[in-house]
């Protein structure tokens, strides 16, 4: 089967496409029968974007070839004239704006409402802090009793040494 397609051309980062008829079999950089014309999806200032041979596409579609999707896409685009191209390209602008003020708008909501939630938390925190005052004075006194018992065993060590000299003493004197 016969596919109108995009052929990819340029430099890495830097695509550049031809529209091209070629067999489906062949790979997409490949061999192809015809060049009907270009797409540049960087082009900037006065540059060309598109150009398609639109009277060769009808005709290769009328032998049967298919358009790919994007091509499809190209084409009603080539066939717009620039000030109805103009207008499709200040609609989406306009459509991408307005889903960033949605989205800013919801993010902006969502903060209002972590931030009173956090408030709130605060607040409870603050109500319940006077209760908690009476516990924690009673487990400073417990927290100082694991202070003296790790004394207690520093103590011990030094005994531990005396009974391993008296040992190393016997060992020698025998």
């Amino acid at each position: 089967m016969v596919v109108i397609r995009l052929a990819r051309s340029g430099a890495k980062k830097n695509p550049y496409y031809f529209i091209t008829v070629a067999d489906e079999r062949r790979p997409r950089d490949g061999a192809f029968i015809e060049r009907l014309g270009f797409f540049n999806p960087t082009a900037k200032g006065q540059e060309e974007r598109l150009r398609i041979d639109l009277e060769k596409l009808n005709e290769w579609v009328s032998k049967g070839a298919q358009l790919s999707d994007r091509v499809l896409a190209l084409t009603k685009e080539a066939k717009l004239t620039p000030e109805e191209f103009a207008q499709k390209v200040e609609a989406k602008k306009a459509k991408i704006a307005e889903k960033k003020a949605a989205l800013a708008a919801k993010l902006a909501k969502e903060a209002e409402e972590a931030a009173a939630e956090e408030a709130a938390s605060e607040e409870a925190a603050a109500e319940e802090a006077p209760a908690e005052e009476t516990p924690v004075e009673e487990e400073a006194p417990a927290e100082e009793a694991p202070v003296e018992e790790e004394e207690a065993p520093a103590e011990e060590a030094p005994a531990e040494e005396e009974s391993e000299e008296k040992d190393s003493s016997e060992n020698e004197s025998k």
